[in-house]
C-alpha cells in the first residue's frame, strides 16, 4: 500500500517543485532564460496532468469504495494531519490540472510577461487548489485556502491597470473577511467536537452533548458562510463578476475552478455530517441551500442577459453554475449529485475556454480592440513594454471560422442544449430528481430553475454571438491566431465534446462516486482505521 498512499501527495509536490524551480531559474543569467522558463513550466503542467490521471486510475484499480490516506509525519488520524484521495477529490484535482495546463499554455504567448512572478504565483494557486481538494482536516483546509488566496491576490493584480487593481482590492477585502469567518467556525467546531479531522467530526457529532449542540451548529453555520462566499452564492457573490472579468484571461480561466472549492467543501462536509441525520439541521440546511441555489441561478441568469462583454458574460455563467451545484447539494439525492459532478467538470472547462476566447476575439475584431484601447486609456495601460505584434508561435489560418465554432460549442454547453455534455449532465440531474417515489416541490423548483436558466443563458450567448460574429466582424483580413493561444481553447472544448460521446462510462463513474460520498461510512473507516506505514 506504500506506493498508492504516496500518490495522494504528488499533486501537491509537483506544483511546489515548479515554484522552487521558477525561483531558481529567475536568479540565473541566461541569454534565452524566458524560453527555458516557458518550456520548464509547460513541462511541470504536463507532469501535474500525468499525476492527476495516474491518481484517478489508481483509485479505479483499488475499487470505488476505498479512499487512499496519506498520514503526514506518519501520525495516524485523527491525531495527525492526513491527505485523503477518493474519486471526488481526484476528479477535482484532474479538472484543476487540465484547466491549469490550458491556462498556462495560453499565458506563455504574452500574458506571463505583463507582470512579475507570474509562474510561481500560478503554481502556488494550483498547489493550494489541489491541497484543498485532498486534505482530510479543517485546519489544513484553511491553510490551503490561504495559500490559494494569497496566490490569487497576486494573479488578480497581474498586469496592473486601474480597473484591475480596483477589482482585486475588493476581492482581497472580501476574502479576508471570509478567512476570518473560517477561523471562527473552525474554532467553534473544535471546541465542541475536540477534533478537526473531517472523518472524526462525522464520528463525533452524534456524541455531542445536547447543551453543546447549538454551539456546534453555530460553528457549522459560520463555516458555511465562509464556504458560500468562496462558492459565489447569492447574496455573497458581489465580488465575483468584477474580479473575474477584470483579471487577465489565463488567470480568469483558472479562477473558474476556484468557486468549485467552496462547492467541494460544502458537499464534503454536508454528506459527512448532516446529509444522513434526521434532526432539524437537515431540514434547515436543505431548505437554505435550495433557496440560495435558486437565488444564485436567478441572479446569474439575469446578469448574463445584461452582459454585453464576453468576459462579463462568462463571469455570470460562473454564478449560474454555482447556483446549480448548490441546488444539487441541497436536493441531497445520490442521483442528482452524480449529475452535478458531471456538470461541474463540463461547466468549469467550458467557462475557462470562454475566458480565453474573449482575448482572441479582442485580437480579431478591430471594433472591440478600439473599445478596449479607450478603456485602457481610462483605467491604465496594461501593455507597457510588450510588443503585441511579436509572433510567439506559428499561426492558425481560418481564424474567424475556428473561433466561431469554439464559441458555438461553448454556447451549447453552457446553455445545456443537446447533444453536448452540458445537456447530458443537466438531464441526468433532472431524471434523477424525477426518479423518486413522489416528486416534491423541491423537484419542480430544481427542474424549473435549470430549464429557465438554460433559456436565459442561450439568449445571452446568441445575442453576444450575433454582436461579435455578425455585426462586428470586419471585412478586412482577419489576423492569424497563434497556435499557442487557440490550442488550449480547442483542447478544453474537445474534452467537453468527448465527454458527450463517453457519457455512459462517465455517468457510471460519477454514479459510483456519488454513492460513495452519500454513504460516508466507507470514507470514515478508511481515514480512521488506516494504519501508518513504517
Amino acid at each position: 500500500m506504500a506506493e498508492p498512499m504516496h500518490m495522494a501527495i504528488l499533486p501537491i509536490l509537483v506544483p511546489m517543485a515548479a515554484m522552487i524551480a521558477n525561483l531558481f531559474f529567475n536568479n540565473l543569467r541566461l541569454a534565452d532564460r524566458s524560453v527555458w522558463l516557458v518550456r520548464l513550466n509547460i513541462a511541470f503542467g504536463l507532469a501535474l496532468l500525468v499525476v492527476a490521471v495516474a491518481l484517478l486510475v489508481m483509485l479505479e484499480r483499488l475499487g470505488g469504495s476505498l479512499a487512499v490516506v496519506y498520514p503526514l509525519g506518519n501520525w495516524p488520524a485523527p491525531f495527525g494531519i492526513v491527505l485523503v484521495a477518493d474519486r471526488l477529490s481526484a476528479t477535482m484535482v484532474l479538472v484543476t490540472s487540465v484547466l491549469s495546463l490550458a491556462a498556462l499554455i495560453f499565458a506563455t504567448a504574452r500574458w506571463h510577461a505583463r507582470g512579475t512572478n507570474f509562474f510561481p504565483l500560478f503554481h502556488a494557486l494550483t498547489m493550494g487548489l489541489n491541497g484543498a481538494f485532498l486534505t482530510g482536516d479543517l485546519f489544513n483546509l484553511f491553510v490551503f485556502f490561504e495559500l490559494l488566496l494569497a496566490a490569487s491576490y497576486g494573479l488578480a493584480l497581474h498586469g496592473g491597470g486601474r480597473n484591475r487593481v480596483k477589482a482585486a482590492l475588493h476581492y482581497i477585502a472580501i476574502n479576508l473577511v471570509a478567512s476570518f469567518l473560517f477561523l471562527i467556525g473552525v474554532a467553534l467546531i473544535y471546541g465542541t467536537t475536540g477534533t478537526l479531522n473531517m472523518a472524526d467530526i462525522a464520528r463525533a457529532v452524534p456524541l455531542i452533548a445536547p447543551e453543546d449542540r447549538g454551539l456546534f451548529d453555530a460553528g457549522a453555520a459560520v463555516l458555511g458562510v465562509a464556504f458560500l462566499i468562496k462558492a459565489g452564492a447569492w447574496p455573497l457573490h458581489f465580488w465575483l463578476p468584477n474580479t473575474y472579468s477584470a483579471a487577465a484571461p489565463p488567470v480568469a480561466a483558472l479562477f473558474a475552478v476556484m468557486t468549485k472549492v467552496g462547492f467541494y467543501a460544502i458537499l464534503r462536509l454536508w454528506t459527512l455530517v448532516f446529509a444522513n441525520s434526521s434532526g432539524p439541521e437537515l431540514a434547515f440546511g436543505q431548505g437554505l441551500l435550495m433557496i440560495l441555489g435558486i437565488a444564485t441561478i436567478a441572479f446569474g441568469s439575469i446578469g448574463a442577459l445584461s452582459s454585453k462583454a464576453l468576459d462579463r458574460l462568462a463571469s455570470y455563467l460562473i454564478l449560474v453554475s454555482a447556483g446549480t451545484l448548490l441546488l444539487a447539494v441541497g436536493y441531497n439525492a445520490p442521483g442528482v449529485t452524480s449529475g452535478a459532478l458531471f456538470y461541474v467538470v463540463v461547466a468549469t472547462l467550458a467557462a475557462g475556454a470562454l475566458f480565453l476566447l474573449k482575448d482572441i476575439i479582442d485580437q480579431i475584431l478591430p471594433a472591440e480592440a478600439q473599445v478596449l484601447a479607450v478603456s485602457l486609456e481610462i483605467y491604465g495601460d496594461e501593455d507597457e513594454n510588450l510588443d503585441d505584434d511579436e509572433e510567439v508561435s506559428r499561426t492558425v489560418p481560418g481564424s474567424a471560422t475556428l473561433v466561431t465554432w469554439c464559441f458555438a460549442i461553448a454556447a451549447l454547453i453552457m446553455a445545456g442544449l443537446p447533444p453536448l455534455s452540458g445537456f447530458l449532465s443537466k438531464f441526468a440531474m433532472i431524471a434523477a430528481a424525477l426518479d423518486v417515489e413522489a416528486a416534491s416541490a423541491a423537484t419542480w423548483w430544481l427542474i424549473g430553475a435549470m430549464i429557465v436558466s438554460g433559456l436565459f443563458v442561450l439568449v445571452a450567448m446568441v445575442r453576444n454571438g450575433i454582436n461579435i460574429f455578425w455585426t462586428s466582424l470586419p471585412d478586412t483580413d482577419i489576423p492569424r491566431i497563434p497556435t499557442v493561444e487557440i490550442a488550449p481553447i480547442v483542447m478544453l472544448l474537445a474534452l467537453c465534446v468527448a465527454l458527450a460521446f463517453a457519457a455512459g462510462p462517465a455517468m457510471d463513474f460519477f454514479t459510483d462516486t456519488a454513492a460513495f460520498i452519500h454513504a460516508p461510512g466507507a470514507y470514515v473507516s478508511s481515514v480512521l482505521t488506516e494504519p501508518p506505514t513504517p
